[in-house]
């Protein structure tokens, strides 16, 4: 029996994953995406004579699903790869945090919590071994291992900062799996040519294979019946065998019909989205790829300095800078005006970096994403929806499918292999399981 005709809904990395690993299969596709750019998170816009990406990214050493993607694209030999730094902002002080000699001049915390904040850093992912992770809160688990002081000053606001109010309560396993990628690991990596490259080297191996990609296609209706029935924007429908919903499940719910709604997993995971802030400066900041910002009067929580990864020459000689918030999409920051936010945390930069001028800063971009990170409740595994939804032809690969893997690039990648794997497997009928753990 042959692969009938697949539909891809979403054109984010795991979507474009996907239809690139279905073309490879032999089997037809169509992608379809709601704007007029590919990437998802990944997508860029144009700064005089550049294409920049919204939000940043990188490659870790550990990302095999990515790595072997981009083996696949001829990409992998592309990537330049750097040892980087992290920084710390405590009350408005900056502070090298990356050796055993940081870790002791790191005056915020008193003597023995330095030298137990070490001590159990090196030791966190044997301690994990064998526990409950998924079932155990974060704050409990860190409070009892570093103690009250370390978790209140450093690991509260880092944990509030990714995740909002619901921080405590997320499960300890998504910490220890985050270790497990980043660990101690300071090399990162970028593909020449940024991220638009790996999605414009997707489109073509998904056209090259004879599959289609649409861009402008926002989809208005989803229906199951026999097979799928999409409905887009301007009445166009466009039916499959099959299809996978790459879209956020709050989304997907939104566009379903009431058959298909009544079909949906039960779970319903909050989402944190994210507002970023791009400023192009004269001059660097501290030389620290990633410094997180603790209480010191900025909105923002977080920085990321892509010179210390890329240098200057993808920007046009500026250094970019990437100031972020995690927050819910309904909060009053992730709607109030991009100039406003824009002025503001210029100001706020400023007053971190004494050495900044005003006109040091070239021009400053916001952007905004409302799905960027699921807020898992505990016990989460067994509540992990299944790729397949039940008695219908549709498959779903989304962040809430990942756990415990951190949810990134890396992440979607592999997701969309498993999830072309089961298509690949059972032609023309719905396979009864969810992705095997």
């Amino acid at each position: 029996m042959g692969h009938g005709h697949v539909v891809v809904v979403g054109g984010g990395i795991c979507g474009l994953a996907t239809a690139h690993r279905l073309v490879r299969e032999g089997i037809p596709v169509t992608l379809l995406e709601g704007s007029d750019q590919l990437g998802g998170l990944g997508t860029f816009f144009p700064w005089r004579d550049r294409w920049i990406e919204r939000f940043y990214h990188c490659v870790m050493p550990t990302d095999d699903h990515l790595l072997g993607l981009l083996d696949e694209l001829g990409l992998r030999d592309s990537i330049g790869w750097r040892r980087t730094r992290m920084g710390m902002v405590v009350d408005g002080r900056s502070f090298p945090f990356n050796t055993a000699l940081d870790l002791l001049r790191f005056t915020p915390l008193g003597v023995l919590d330095r030298l137990r904040f070490g001590v159990v850093s090196l030791l966190l992912r044997r301690l994990g071994r064998g526990k409950d992770l998924d079932g155990t809160r974060t704050e409990d688990w860190l409070r009892g291992l570093y103690g009250d002081r370390v978790w209140e000053l450093l690991l509260a606001p880092l944990f509030g900062a990714k995740f909002g109010a619901r921080f405590g309560d997320v499960p300890a396993l998504y910490l220890w799996q985050r270790l497990g990628r980043e660990g101690a690991v300071s090399v990162r990596g970028y593909p020449e040519g940024g991220y638009r490259a790996v999605i414009d080297a997707l489109r073509a191996s998904i056209e090259d294979g004879g599959g289609v990609v649409r861009l402008d296609a926002p989809v208005r209706r989803i229906g199951v019946d026999g097979g799928v029935r999409i409905e887009l924007d301007g009445g166009e429908v466009v039916s499959a065998e099959r299809a996978v919903s790459t879209l956020p499940l709050p989304l997907l719910r939104q566009l379903a019909d009431d058959d298909l709604a009544a079909r949906l997993p039960e779970v319903r995971l909050p989402y944190q989205g994210v507002v970023n802030a791009l400023f192009f400066l004269r001059r660097p900041l501290s030389g620290h790829y990633w410094t997180p910002v603790v209480r010191s009067g900025a909105e923002f929580d977080g920085l990321i300095q892509m010179t210390p990864l890329v240098g200057v020459r993808p920007y046009s000689g500026w250094h970019l800078v990437y100031a972020m918030r995690y927050t819910d999409r309904e909060s009053p920051l992730f709607r109030e005006d991009d100039a406003a936010i824009a002025a503001r945390w210029t100001a706020q930069l400023l007053e971190l970096h004494p050495s900044l001028r005003a006109e040091d800063v070239d021009d400053v971009r916001v952007f905004k994403a409302p799905f960027v990170e699921p807020v898992y409740p505990l016990g989460y595994l067994a509540r992990r929806p299944p790729v397949v939804v039940d008695g219908t032809p549709l498959l779903l690969a989304t962040t809430a499918h990942v756990y415990p893997e951190v949810t990134s690039w890396n992440s979607s990648v592999g997701l969309a292999r498993r999830v072309v794997g089961m298509l690949a497997e059972a032609p023309q009928r719905v396979p009864g399981q969810g992705i095997p753990s």
